[in-house]
């Protein structure tokens, strides 16, 4: 018996749980998509998933690094 019927030919979502919209870029630090494209993104054909997921690479400059945090404040105690 094989799993045929559970297949699916469209393209998964690439989130990977942390949702959390970047202020200044608009983007999710997690999977890089617009609140726009998650929004959409059950409905969009497999073209349109295809063509935001092969840009998703590109959009990671557009996150600003943060310099601070914990480990910023541990190493300035060092």
């Amino acid at each position: 018996m094989t799993d045929d019927i559970w297949k699916r030919d469209e393209i998964e979502s690439p989130c990977i749980k942390i949702c959390v919209i970047h202020r200044d870029s608009g983007l999710c630090t997690g999977c890089l998509r617009t609140r726009d494209e998650i929004a959409v993104w059950s409905t969009l054909t497999t073209d349109q998933r295809r063509a935001i997921m092969s840009d998703l690479q590109n959009r990671a400059g557009e996150l600003a690094r943060r310099r601070g945090g914990r480990k910023a404040r541990l190493n300035r105690r060092a």
